[in-house]
């Protein structure tokens, strides 16, 4: 039985094709990499903590983003609650780790998107979506049939099911991935998940073969492409040089970089001594150094 709101994407084509296959991962989830198997339809909850409906912290209009997300009036940005990550140093831990705000339907996602488009925002812009890309796409290619145009940004913390992107292809415009770590044994320890390094490299390069790099318009604002954040972590445990030569020979030196100056420690890092700390300036200074060298440009720091 098709729930009545889904009704109508038997007439929105091949996005809503696309939208229903990639919800239909919810009866067995693959959505990500974790691949728990169980039946978020039915309730069942797996590591994000998320069953069937996704749960939304807030939305409004954000102009704390990089410049080209947020221009003047705002980058339309959605929080999701829960996470396919267990950062132990994760600084929104009331929303990723807990499930603040409240469970939403399609219909009120695709709603929210849309009222975003009528206050001026220059985007719509999904943070965390990976666990619920399935109640997003089915979200787009409904608010798409009520006249949704602004760009779709997909910022995720970059561990990624490439069977996912794939099916996400033509949905999304900007991608605006995390690279966390260079070493999968940190990824592990500090993330909670195996094999980080090698599957974030493999989705940012599905993600740059479906957008490109990115295109900024006259006023500034993107319109499509590939976008990455990195987080400089103390004792340079994120591998920035890594990083940023990945970067710069296997995506394209045309990458836009945020080189992110922002951690402080936080949830669980006074349990871990190499992470109990602030980074330093010369830690910050020689990050960007790396990123410059590389060839990469650089975006402004992200303002909190």
């Amino acid at each position: 039985m098709v729930q009545p709101e889904y009704r109508d994407l038997y007439h929105a084509g091949e996005l809503g094709k696309r939208a229903m296959e990639i919800h239909r991962k919810l009866e067995n989830c693959d959505l990500c990499p974790r691949k728990c198997h169980i039946n978020r339809i039915k309730g069942e909850t797996g590591s994000c903590g998320v069953g069937e409906l996704a749960w939304v912290s807030s939305y409004g209009p954000h102009h704390g983003e990089e410049e080209p997300l947020r221009g003047r009036y705002g980058s339309g940005t959605i929080f999701f609650s829960g996470c396919n990550l267990h950062c132990v140093y994760c600084q929104n831990a009331e929303i990723s780790q807990q499930l603040s705000g409240r469970p939403v339907t399609t219909r009120e996602l695709s709603s929210f998107m849309l009222e975003l488009q009528t206050l001026g925002c220059h985007n719509i812009n999904l943070v965390s979506p990976t666990h619920v890309a399935g109640q997003i796409a089915m979200a787009i290619a409904m608010a798409a049939e009520h006249g949704l145009s602004l760009p779709i940004v997909y910022n995720t913390g970059g561990y990624d099911s490439l069977e996912t992107l794939a099916l996400l292809d033509g949905m999304i415009d900007i991608y605006m991935p995390d690279m966390k770590y260079a070493d999968a044994q940190i990824g592990k320890k500090y993330s909670k998940v195996p094999n980080y390094p090698e599957i974030n490299q493999t989705v940012i390069k599905e993600m740059h073969r479906q957008v490109g790099d990115l295109q900024i318009n006259s006023d500034g604002i993107a319109t499509r492409g590939l976008l990455i954040r990195h987080l400089v972590l103390p004792n340079n445990l994120a591998g920035t040089k890594k990083i940023v030569s990945f970067l710069a020979n296997n995506i394209s030196p045309n990458t836009y970089l945020n080189v992110m100056d922002q951690y402080h420690p936080a949830f669980q890092s006074n349990t871990l001594p190499d992470i109990n700390r602030q980074i330093s300036d010369e830690e910050y200074q020689q990050a960007v150094q790396w990123a410059l060298t590389a060839g990469l440009k650089r975006l402004d720091k992200r303002r909190s």
